[in-house]
């Protein structure tokens, strides 16, 4: 019982989580359609992943998300104006969301009386950390191109270039059709959970000015890889993590809150299993 319970508390807090994106963000608008705004957050949502930077993926990339939400926009407004919200379904459906609504802003507002103070934070830090390390991070450039075709040719003419890291700037700025393409498919310095799986462990086993001798495939395209340099974990400072303890500190004990309630309330309540 203790488990289920775990996991629906677990449940309630990234539910909560996706509210406080969902109901209260306000940010760039992509399109408006018919009156109705595509922005950020619903970009967001349609990715579900936040490592990902919208802004930097390919153009045909980020104009096929767009169209989608486009056409999730106006399918929205047709099922709308087909009069599906007198369908007793839709009703019995809105009301079980305006609980499940109800639940999620009572409990942003129960966790904004948490109070974390700096002497928890600390004595929280010096506790854990080992715990507290820098993430691996690598500095690379990329070609991003269409087919796995062009990827290969791309290889064969950097396993004959003289000057390895100048051909391959001088291709990047050519062949890619990746928005870093311009700088010399410049990444910069990066965690490898920044990027997407396949990419990353297909840079992360490089060695450092070496590039990956066959294409990596990811859902942008196909990749050839450069590794520039890499820098190993490192110990953090106290300052570098404050916000993060907090937050975790936090997170932790408005669990534990929202257990203890939920176990008196079950107390009080007239339960009958079936």
């Amino acid at each position: 019982m203790k488990t289920d319970l775990k996991k629906g508390i677990i449940g309630a807090v990234a539910a909560l989580t996706i509210t406080t994106t969902s109901l209260f963000a306000e940010g760039k608008t992509y399109a408006v359609v018919n009156g109705d705004a595509v922005t950020d957050t619903d970009v967001a949502l349609i990715l579900r992943n936040p490592n990902i930077n919208f802004e930097e993926l390919p153009k045909t990339t980020k104009d096929r998300v767009i169209n989608q939400l486009i056409d999730n926009k106006l399918l929205r407004q047709h099922a709308v104006k087909s009069g599906i919200e007198k369908d007793p379904k839709y009703k019995e459906t809105l009301e079980s969301l305006k609980k499940d609504l109800a639940l999620q802003v009572w409990m942003q507002n129960f966790s904004q009386n948490i109070k974390v103070t700096e002497k928890e934070e600390k004595e929280f830090f010096e506790k854990n950390k080992a715990k507290f390390k820098s993430n691996e991070q690598l500095k690379a450039r990329h070609i991003l191109v269409k087919s796995e075709a062009e990827a290969k040719s791309l290889i064969d003419t950097l396993k004959k270039s003289k000057d390895l890291e100048a051909k391959f700037i001088e291709l990047a700025k050519t062949k890619s059709v990746g928005p870093s393409g311009k700088n010399g498919g410049d990444l910069g310095w990066f965690p490898l959970n920044k990027m997407v799986p396949e990419f990353s462990d297909a840079a992360s086993k490089l060695k450092v000015k070496t590039f990956t001798q066959e294409p990596v495939k990811t859902q942008f395209g196909y990749h050839v890889i450069y590794l520039e340099d890499r820098k190993g974990a490192q110990k953090v400072t106290f300052g570098a993590v404050k916000a993060q303890i907090k937050q975790m500190i936090a997170q932790e004990r408005f669990s534990k809150e929202l257990q203890a309630l939920a176990s008196k309330l079950k107390k009080d309540a007239k339960i009958e299993y079936k």
